[in-house]
């Protein structure tokens, strides 16, 4: 299946996301190396030139779309990623939300991703891994109404469907309405 996706940014009440540029190179590999938020995320090197050139590869794959989360004022405040394209179902991750910016931009971020992954993109479902000894999104997803399919030693395998999505969207929009950014 492959999916065009054109639009540049998508548009929120407290965030947008917006296509990662090579510029972005140096605020996403601070994120990565930041031993508070990379605990459960896959190991970087400190090298620039191989972040910004893993950014021009993911720019120009029709198949996985990288995004910065910013707030309204433009700060980039964390990342996403949508990648691992099968039929209907698409993988996502690269999940990374700057401490101060978690109240306001985590449930968001994943409800703009869900509604233009489901709605735009086509998608039916996710299927996405989560490390065991990460709780705190473990029981995010949980309670997001994800369901656990399998498991191996390090990583529990989630799936969440468009289905399960449009039952709670109201929900979820009217959450997102009271969310202050103050």
């Amino acid at each position: 299946m492959i999916i065009k996706f054109n639009t540049s940014m998508i548009i929120g009440k407290n965030i947008d996301l917006r296509k990662v540029e090579v510029s972005d190179a140096a605020f996403i590999l601070s994120l990565r190396l930041d031993p508070e938020l990379n605990q459960h995320i896959s190991k970087v090197e400190k090298d620039l030139a191989k972040q910004e050139d893993w950014i021009r590869k993911c720019k120009f794959n029709d198949q996985e779309w990288y995004f910065i989360i910013q707030n309204k004022k433009e700060e980039a405040v964390g990342t996403l990623r949508i990648y691992d394209i099968k039929e209907d179902s698409f993988c996502w991750g690269s999940w990374i939300v700057k401490p101060e910016a978690r109240q306001y931009a985590t449930f968001e971020s994943v409800v703009l991703l869900y509604q233009n992954a489901f709605f735009k993109l086509g998608f039916n479902n996710t299927h996405f891994d989560v490390r065991k000894q990460n709780e705190k999104a473990l029981n995010f997803h949980l309670r997001f109404g994800a369901i656990i399919i399998d498991e191996r030693d390090q990583d529990y395998f989630l799936t969440y469907s468009k289905q399960d999505f449009i039952a709670r969207q109201h929900e979820y929009l009217a959450k997102i309405d009271k969310i202050s950014t103050s």
